[in-house]
Formats: C-alpha cells, structure tokens, sequence
C-alpha cells in the first residue's frame, strides 16, 4: 500500500458524510493512549470506501437493504434503495432512498456503494442529536478507528438461504476516546461492516450496537442493521433484454 494522500472523512456542507483527501495528520494528534493511525490507507478503508462496489452492476437496478432499528427507540422497519441507473454506476449517478423519499449522498467521487455513506451519515446524526455533540467530532472518530488498521477477517454468512463469503471488520471508535466522559453510555458502540464479492453492490450488513450494562453485546441497548436483500431489474437499457431478476444472486437477508 503507497504511502500518500490519506482517505478522510470531511464535512462536506451542513448535513454531508463525505469523503475527502488530506496530506497531513498534525491536526489529528490522537491520545497517547490510543492506537496511531497509518500514514496509508488501510486495508479497511481501501475495501470500505475505495473499491468500486457497483462496477459490475446492470444499468437500471435496484438494490434493496432492510433497515432495522431495534431496542431503544426502535423504529418500523424500512427498505434503503440504491437505483443504479448507469452500467457499473459509470456515471455515478446512483440514487438512494427510504420510507423518507430520495436522499442526496455526497461521495466526493468515491467509488463505493453509496449505502455506506448513507448508514453512516444517519448514525453521525443520530449521535450529534442523543449526545449534543458535534457531527465532524463523531465523523473523525470513526475515522480515525479505521485508520488505525482493523482486522479484515473471513467468515461465511447464510443469505437468502445461500452460504456467503464476507469479509467483516469491526471498530469501535469511542473506546478510547480521551473525551468519552460526555457520552459514557456510548462508549463501547461497536460497528460491524461485512462486504461480499457475490453480492450485487458488495455491501452485505453494515450494524451499529450499543451494548447493555458491562459491555453487554448479547443484550444491546440498541441495534441498528442494514443488510442486504435483493436485486431487482427496474427498466430495460435502450434496446436491451426485458428486465429480469437476477438468478443468482440471494434474495433475502439473514
């Protein structure tokens, strides 16, 4: 992995989770009793945001996550939809959207699937709303966790009745946070995000999990979860075949 530009995340306007670029850590000093991020882009960051998810697509596809809010303030469940209109997302021009209508993701020309920046611009609101915190305080702490190098690990997950291979990473990015006495209750947040070659789009589950008392993860306050369920054909491409479902691909979530 060169040593270069770094992948940061940066405020891109009032409500934006974007992506941007940045050559220095001198303002990102972290605590001495934190891990210290790479001067590259890890492994992590490269799968998460820096592979092109969508590139073997079909133009007019929908892909369809289940989004579940559980526990504390547990929420209906909701379907996020990524039409991708161009072949691959050539254009980047792929929309997302829920119960709420169509939501403008801001990826900074970034070639990842466009949900995982809509999952994480919602969480940073959700934290900046419970908390009274700042948005770009959060956004640097899931950062800076990524670029501190987690473990990609290999695993199989059941999806649509299919064994899957995913790779998962996992951080959680207030655990050594030296200002994690505001928000004591969030402490141990944890982020999973696991990411399939098999499946259309590539993102397979991203989930946050605020634990019980004692870091209890068995019982979690709260879990949010976005998985992935189906691709759906929507439109025929000028003079192409009429739209199908895709054969191959799982068709439900775990």
């Amino acid at each position: 992995m060169k040593a270069r530009v770094r992948v940061a995340i940066a405020l891109a306007g009032a409500a934006s989770f974007a992506l941007a670029a940045t050559s220095t850590r001198a303002a990102e000093a972290a605590s001495s009793v934190e891990p210290k991020p790479s001067a590259e882009v890890t492994p992590a960051e490269h799968l998460i945001f820096e592979v092109d998810h969508l590139h073997e697509v079909p133009a007019q596809t929908e892909l369809d996550y289940a989004m579940v809010v559980a526990g504390e303030k547990a929420e209906p469940p909701d379907v996020v939809r990524v039409i991708v209109a161009s072949q691959g997302n050539a254009k980047g021009d792929a929309k997302v959207s829920d119960r709420g209508g169509e939501h403008p993701v801001p990826t900074s020309g970034l070639p990842c699937n466009p949900v995982v920046i809509y999952f994480l611009e919602r969480d940073i609101a959700e934290m900046e709303a419970l908390t009274g915190g700042q948005r770009r305080y959060f956004q640097k702490r899931v950062r800076l966790a990524l670029a501190e190098g987690p473990k990609i690990v290999s695993a199989t997950e059941h999806i649509g009745g299919k064994a899957v291979a995913v790779r998962q990473i996992v951080i959680q990015p207030y655990l050594h946070d030296p200002n994690a006495e505001r928000f004591t209750r969030y402490v141990g947040k944890r982020y999973t995000f696991e990411l399939a070659d098999a499946l259309p789009g590539q993102i397979a589950l991203i989930r946050t999990e605020v634990p019980g008392p004692n870091d209890d993860f068995v019982h979690p306050v709260k879990t949010e979860t976005l998985s992935f369920q189906a691709a759906v054909r929507k439109l025929p491409t000028p003079g192409g075949p009429t739209p199908t479902k895709p054969g191959d691909a799982p068709r439900a979530s775990r």
